[in-house]
């Protein structure tokens, strides 16, 4: 199920980071007293009123400025408004209405889509009377705001969420495995997509960014059934995308969400760049069954060491991955593409794996047995009953004396000693820790 996704707009230095970091209660955005700081979309995920939504922090749009770091924030700031549900207008109660405003109000305007206005640095009582003038933008009541301070963040969430599309269900049954496919432009996502096919259903350029929507194609193989979600590659809007080569992230996010199991495309041609990683990284946040595809392997020069060298590769930069099985193939050539669907198949089945929960204790016992947990400061943790509570990914809840106690290096050496009783390969597994009731 994708969640609807709110964007946050507005001209540079008004505190859009700053609201944003207060909705999803982390601090993903780089928030700085200058113009311009936040220059990419940050994502994050909030939760309001039993809501959950994707949020958007554009980069600030200052359309006096036609430099190309400013053309390309603009640019990203309208991708994210086709593409949210509902947009927050943040401007700034010290500056008053300005031009760059003005203009900004006329663009979402002609977008159509439901807007918020939020009048932000509100600090005191006497701003509270400043805020009636940015009525005249058109957007009715102005919410007033204080990011710094935390205040009127629940009157914005309320006017957001009030706003927010109700119905965003699937219509593919259980049994069917949507597929996502993700990676930076031009690694031939849409190429596989057409192999696997084995038709030309979507356009193959060798254009970076072809394809602008992300394209559902469902399929039939060995009695098993499908859905290929091709993810788009951004538009290209003149020379700032041709010297950027900007990804559109947020459809990647939208993807993966809708997805069961996640193909992270990489160019065997380049190898690993940045860009795979932070791509790779939405997939497993989202807790996605995830394969990572080496694409174009036969342009690659190789020898009998070629292949595990890149693996190995792999591995040292992917290291919160090092459970995503690694394919080599070529879309053009469709060597080796046969390998691709019983690999989607096994990591599927591993994503909604359960284990029955005395065999789940018995391995966290042992494991506890060969190497006790540290003591901190005079306390041990103590580990009192384990069981898996969810399915996709596999998500596991250790009842013990006291969470705090719960080290991340324990939990990933529990998490090692599970995956190698029960595998879980392909899957992110999640553990948690909760206190134990007195009761029991």
């Amino acid at each position: 199920m994708a969640r609807p996704v709110v964007a946050i707009v507005g001209r540079p230095n008004v505190g859009k980071s700053t609201i944003f970091n207060r909705i999803i209660g982390d601090r993903l955005a780089i928030v700085e007293d200058k113009p311009g700081i936040t220059r990419d979309r940050i994502y994050g995920v909030g939760e309001w009123n039993g809501k959950a939504f994707s949020v958007i922090d554009t980069g600030g749009i200052d359309l006096d400025n036609n430099d190309e770091i400013m053309q390309s924030v603009r640019a990203q700031a309208e991708l994210a408004v086709q593409e949210a549900d509902v947009i927050i207008f943040m401007v700034d109660v010290k500056s008053g209405i300005t031009h760059a405003d003005s203009e900004v109000a006329q663009m979402l305007f002609r977008s159509r889509k439901p807007v918020v206005l939020a009048v932000n640095k509100v600090d005191n009582d006497e701003r509270m009377t400043d805020i009636y003038e940015f009525y005249s933008l058109g957007f009715g009541e102005p919410i007033a705001l204080s990011g710094s301070h935390g205040i009127g963040i629940g009157d914005l969430l309320d006017a957001a969420t009030e706003l927010l599309p109700e119905d965003h269900s699937e219509e593919y049954a259980d049994d069917v495995i949507r597929v996502a496919l993700i990676g930076r432009p031009n690694v031939g996502k849409s190429s596989l997509v057409n192999a696997i096919l084995g038709e030309e259903r979507v356009i193959v350029s060798d254009v970076a960014g072809t394809t602008r929507d992300a394209i559902d194609t469902p399929f039939e193989h060995e009695g098993q059934r499908y859905v290929l979600i091709d993810t788009a590659g951004m538009r290209k809007r003149g020379k700032v995308y041709e010297t950027t080569e900007k990804y559109s992230v947020l459809r990647a996010m939208k993807a993966i969400e809708r997805a069961d199991v996640v193909l992270v495309l990489i160019n065997g041609e380049e190898g690993i760049i940045e860009q795979d990683k932070h791509i790779a990284g939405y997939a497993h946040e989202a807790g996605k069954a995830s394969i990572f595809v080496v694409n174009k392997w036969d342009t690659v020069e190789k020898d009998d060491r070629t292949m595990q060298e890149f693996t190995n590769a792999v591995r040292d930069q992917f290291l919160f991955m090092t459970y995503a099985p690694v394919v080599y193939l070529s879309a053009l050539t469709k060597s080796r593409l046969h390998k691709l669907l019983p690999v989607i198949n096994y990591v599927s089945d591993q994503h909604a794996m359960r284990i029955q929960t005395h065999l789940l204790n018995d391995v966290v016992s042992d494991a506890v047995a060969i190497t006790p947990p540290p003591s901190d400061k005079g306390k041990r943790l103590r580990i009192n009953y384990v069981t898996q509570v969810a399915t996709k990914p596999p998500t596991i809840i250790c009842f013990v004396n006291d969470p705090q106690l719960m080290h991340f290096s324990y939990e990933r050496y529990l998490e090692n000693k599970i995956r190698a009783a029960f595998n879980f390969e392909g899957t992110p597994v999640r553990i948690f820790s909760r206190r134990k009731s007195e009761d029991g």
